[in-house]
C-alpha cells in the first residue's frame, strides 16, 4: 500500500469568520470552499491546494478546550481506496458513509478510541 497523506482535519468552532481570518493571517492560507454543511450549519475549507482545515460551525457549536469535542474527524488521502478499506476492515473497523462527490470518493470509520477518520481518494 502506498503511503497516505493527511488531507484535512475537521474542527468545530464557535466563530467561523474569526477562525478563517486567524488562519489566513497566521498561515497565509486561502479559502478553498465555503458553504452549507451536510448536516446543517456552515463549513469553510481553508489551507493550501493539497491540505486544509475543514472548519465547521452551527448555532450549537461547542468548540474550544473544555467546552466539548471540537475534533470532528481526520481526513487521510490515499491512492487506492479499495486497498485502504481492506486494511481498515482487517483491523476490525466497520466502514460507513461511502460517498462519491468532489473532490473524490470516500468512506469513514471510527478507531478503537472513538476517533473518526475519513479516507478519501481523488482517483
Amino acid at each position: 500500500m502506498a503511503i497516505a497523506s493527511l488531507e484535512h482535519v475537521n474542527l468545530t468552532v464557535t466563530d467561523l469568520d474569526r477562525c478563517v481570518k486567524f488562519f489566513q493571517e497566521l498561515c497565509g492560507w486561502h479559502v478553498r470552499w465555503r458553504g452549507t454543511a451536510m448536516m446543517g450549519g456552515e463549513t469553510v475549507h481553508i489551507g493550501t491546494d493539497t491540505a486544509y482545515l475543514a472548519i465547521y460551525t452551527n448555532p450549537a457549536a461547542s468548540g474550544g478546550h473544555g467546552k466539548g469535542r471540537p475534533l470532528n474527524h481526520i481526513g487521510l488521502l490515499v491512492d487506492d481506496l479499495s486497498a485502504a478499506e481492506e486494511v481498515v476492515t482487517r483491523f476490525g473497523f466497520k466502514t460507513w458513509g461511502h460517498e462519491d462527490y468532489e473532490p473524490g470518493r470516500r468512506f469513514y470509520f471510527y478507531d478503537w478510541d472513538g476517533i473518526e477518520y475519513e479516507v478519501v481518494s481523488y482517483e
